[in-house]
């Protein structure tokens, strides 16, 4: 059975980091394209960027953009998503999702599989 699991969320002031973890079970991630998502109260879930098989990352969210960045450990089966520079906007519940065909997309119905979330807030 696939399962995704997250951690690493928390409260950090303005101007701090925070690195989530999305540990896989079931499969080896090598071939599948991650993403993470995130969802902020009363609101819809966005892209914020995914990894490609190739180690590319594509940016759906442009404020991540030098701020956000995706490695992995493929001996833990676990990306990471680090996130610097944070800011009260990013507050938000973050998700990892996997996407099996291996291609990024910013829309939620492509992905298979989901972990349960994680909330990052960020106070100013």
């Amino acid at each position: 059975e696939v399962q995704l699991v997250e951690s690493g969320g928390g409260l950090v002031q303005a101007g701090g980091s925070l690195t989530l973890s999305c540990t896989a079970s079931g499969f080896t991630p090598d071939d599948y394209a991650i993403a993470w998502f995130r969802q902020a109260s009363g609101k819809e879930r966005e892209g914020v960027l995914c990894y490609t098989p190739s180690r590319l990352t594509i940016y759906y969210e442009d404020s991540a953009k030098g701020r956000f960045t995706v490695s992995t450990d493929n001996a833990k089966n676990t990306v990471y998503l680090r996130m610097n520079s944070l800011k009260p906007e990013d507050t938000a519940v973050y998700y990892c999702a996997l996407q099996a065909d291996g291609v990024c997309t910013a829309g939620t119905h492509r992905y298979n599989y989901w972990g349960q979330g994680t909330q990052v807030t960020v106070s100013s």
